[in-house]
């Protein structure tokens, strides 16, 4: 019975992070039509590899963050990204997936790799850091300061990029207090 439930849950969450893509990849579209036109008006020298996405027309989705993104324990295949470019696969759509996750991750180990990350191509960015925090009772001002600086970093380095962050919420053995005020990181 337990299994079941978790089962219909992970369904659940992978149907609304599905729609959240494809509500987010037509805006993209949107966008890109409108970035084409200002590129045309003024052109700038591209890069070899930026040459190379735009003829075959890839667009990139980075997921950023800890073990739930890695896979952790999980077979290769099984990661959330995985399943995502799996689905992504099965409708034909010109998306790679690149699994940015590393296990223990913090949001201040986040702040410190997002410039590294942010060197390869990005068309939507997926976030999903601060469990590990609440994991290691980090001081929640940090934690806050930490997702928006790397949101920060992503908009100066990545401005067409969508932005997609991925909310999370603390035990309740951590009181009502503290998990409340995790919870409002994500909303603002």
């Amino acid at each position: 019975m337990t299994i079941n439930f978790i089962n219909k849950v992970n369904n659940c969450l992978l149907q609304s992070i599905f729609l959240l893509f494809f509500i987010t990849i037509s805006t993209s579209c949107n966008q890109e039509q409108k970035a084409k036109a200002q590129v045309q008006k003024s052109p700038k020298k591209e890069s070899k590899s930026e040459n190379t996405r735009e003829s075959n027309g890839e667009k990139y989705i980075l997921f950023f963050g800890n073990s739930l993104i890695a896979g952790y324990g999980l077979e290769e295949d099984e990661s959330f990204p995985s399943l995502i470019q799996q689905r992504i696969d099965s409708l034909e759509m010109n998306y790679k997936v690149v699994n940015a996750g590393l296990s223990g991750e913090t949001t201040a180990g986040g702040k410190n790799r997002i410039s590294w990350i942010l060197k390869q191509p990005i068309d939507i960015f997926v976030l999903e850091l601060g469990a590990n925090d609440v994991l290691r009772g980090f001081d929640l001002k940090a934690t806050e300061s930490n997702l928006r600086s790397i949101i920060e970093e992503v908009q100066s380095k990545k401005p067409e990029a969508e932005i997609i962050i991925l909310g999370m919420k603390a035990p309740q053995n951590l009181g009502d207090e503290y998990t409340s005020n995790f919870a409002s990181i994500y909303t603002k």
